[in-house]
């Protein structure tokens, strides 16, 4: 498995000999393949029109149960192909049924996709509770110390974009189960690198774009709703793609799909289909076991090295139960954005967040590639 892994990789990521792209929780480049669909569909289109939108129907199909197998859903009809993260999020904070004195739960640490659209139904009554997480025994009990009588949704990423940070889900959303509290989550930042299993962690709602961890375009992203609570969002979007029956444009009486279509009001993203659904063939037939092991084979390394190199203060989590594909670190004496500066110009591709350089690697990620940053680090300083 390993010489035909190394064989994908070489063959899939040629532009890894001149980049090193450590920065995949950011906007990650595409695998060959994914650009090669795009770039077919973009030629058909030119050329032929919907000619072949049978064809391209397909394509969108297998999408979806590609991403049922991504987060073992129990259904493709539980998965909404959306614009982006913010998009999903926002379906369930306006699509449920709020009354005045309830509260949402968050952390400190949260995107502001996870964050602002909570704070706009301040007008509704509805209060944000954020739980500093690093001020409890664990994460996850910083959360359930805001928890009181009116919390209707706590709300968390999987992984916390700044330092990396994992939750733990499934004990999340056993303690919303048991107590009646709806579970919503932003799994952007690992989904496609950690392992997602939507029915373990007991997820009512799960939102993840497409163009980071999954290798896809941007502008396609997907929502997982818990099936039977499809019908408890109020929709706030309407249109053709939404109806139970979009391809009968004759017919006047209309419904709402009763599958998670129903938040998908217009024409679906086609060229993004085609690219996300190349990058998920890529990510299924390496293995996700074998990704996320991979990556947190990088992650470990990264921190331990950094942890050796003086005037490098590392700021992830290195228990393997807090690991992520997310490594952030603070410089002593050289300030990050002069240290990003410094990596990107040497083609090391990273970011910067929150004070502190974010390392990124995926599971294709070689060990040598890896030195090679770390060497650059340790130069600049």
């Amino acid at each position: 498995m390993k010489t035909s892994l190394d064989h994908l990789v070489q063959a899939e990521f040629p532009q890894e000999a001149n980049l090193i792209h450590l920065n995949h929780a950011g906007v990650a480049p595409w695998p060959a393949r994914t650009a090669e669909a795009v770039a077919r569909f973009a030629r058909e289109n030119v050329a032929l029109g919907p000619l072949h939108y049978d064809r391209w129907l397909e394509t969108e199909h297998l999408l979806r149960r590609q991403a049922q197998s991504l987060l073992n859903a129990p259904s493709s009809a539980d998965i909404a192909l959306v614009k982006n993260t913010s998009e999903a999020l926002s379906f369930v904070a306006y699509g449920l049924d709020w009354q005045a004195g309830d509260n949402v739960v968050i952390s400190n640490m949260e995107f502001p996709s996870n964050r602002i659209v909570w704070e706009s139904l301040a007008p509704l009554g509805v209060s944000v509770r954020e739980a500093h997480l690093a001020g409890s025994e664990t994460p996850e009990d910083a959360l359930f110390e805001q928890v009181d009588a009116h919390t209707r949704l706590i709300s968390i990423s999987s992984v916390q974009f700044a330092n990396g940070l994992r939750m733990d889900l499934a004990r999340i959303g056993a303690f919303c189960r048991a107590n009646d509290i709806l579970f919503c989550v932003d799994a952007i930042q690992s989904l496609g690198a950690l392992p997602c299993d939507v029915q373990a962690i007991q997820a009512d709602f799960l939102a993840a774009d497409g163009h980071k961890w999954l290798l896809g375009p941007e502008g396609l992203g997907l929502f997982y709703v818990r099936g039977d609570l499809c019908e408890r969002l109020r929709l706030t979007q309407y249109g053709w793609h939404m109806t139970e029956a979009p391809h009968d444009f004759d017919r006047r009486a209309w419904q709402p799909a009763a599958s998670a279509r129903r938040f998908e009001c217009g024409s679906p993203n086609m060229l993004g289909i085609h690219g996300l659904s190349a990058s998920l063939s890529l990510l299924l037939e390496c293995g996700l076991e074998t990704i996320y092991r991979n990556i947190i084979k990088n992650t470990s390394y990264l921190i331990e090295r950094l942890n050796n190199i003086p005037g490098i203060n590392v700021v992830s989590e290195a228990r393997e139960s807090r690991l992520s594909g997310i490594v952030a670190f603070a410089c002593d004496k050289k300030e990050t954005a002069s240290m990003v500066n410094y990596l990107r110009e040497h083609g090391v591709i990273c970011a910067e967040r929150s004070g502190f350089v974010r390392f990124s690697p995926h599971f294709y990620t070689s060990r040598r590639r890896l030195d090679h940053a770390l060497n650059l680090v340790s130069e600049a300083l």
